[in-house]
């Protein structure tokens, strides 16, 4: 059986494509960058007659984060979604997927920093503000009734967080401050919510993804 080329491109514009994917990123060989090419274009649904500008809609991409990266939290997958849509078209083309997946799933702690911050940023002004900080906190919260009033809580949270994260004591957290801390600290990389894949789940969608056909 022949190999099936994504978006049923001619194999010189696959190949060529294929190749600049490769010199973009540097985290995958030719192989993978073939193999989540293919990922892509099942995921997007395209049809031969549609190009390759077409990408994967929020929707779907946010079904992608769920059901194969296990994220549950609807403001930090719509962060996502908006760290890899680079330029901002609201969908996430093929390019965006491979360069995306490749700080996700491979990145440097320098490349994961960076990411998470541009997560965190709501508002993109180059800080995550104390505002920022409690609207994630408490979206990223399991629900729990309690006699306390959960505000409180989360407001505590604020607290302990610019207390680690806040160098310059400004009430706001720049990335000169988040970048200190997280090297500090690792695990204060996700401190506003889960951004990243788990180490299963990512290792799962590897194995899935590059796993190579039978006969190959």
């Amino acid at each position: 059986m022949s190999r099936i080329r994504p978006l049923d491109m001619s194999r010189k514009q696959y190949q060529q494509l294929t190749d600049n994917l490769c010199k973009l990123t540097k985290r995958f060989n030719k192989h993978e960058v073939q193999c989540l090419m293919k990922v892509f274009s099942t995921l997007a649904g395209t049809f031969p007659e549609q190009r390759v500008a077409i990408g994967l809609d929020r929707n779907k991409f946010r079904n992608v984060l769920h059901t194969t990266f296990g994220m549950t939290d609807d403001m930090i997958m719509d962060r996502v979604f908006r760290a890899f849509d680079k330029d901002n078209d609201s969908y996430v083309s093929m390019r965006e997927w491979i360069e995306g997946l490749s700080i996700f799933l491979r990145g440097t702690l320098d490349e994961k920093i960076k990411f998470c911050f541009e997560v965190f940023d709501l508002n993109g002004d180059g800080f995550i503000s104390r505002e920022e900080m409690f609207h994630m906190l408490k979206s990223s919260l399991i629900k729990q009734p309690t006699e306390e009033d959960p505000d409180e809580g989360v407001k505590d949270l604020v607290e302990i967080a610019l207390k680690k994260m806040d160098y310059d004591h400004d009430n706001k957290v720049s990335y000169t401050d988040f970048e200190k801390a997280v090297k500090d600290e690792n695990l204060l990389l996700e401190a506003f919510g889960p951004c990243l894949p788990d180490t299963k789940n990512a290792l799962a969608f590897e194995e899935q993804a590059f796993k190579k056909s039978k006969g190959e």
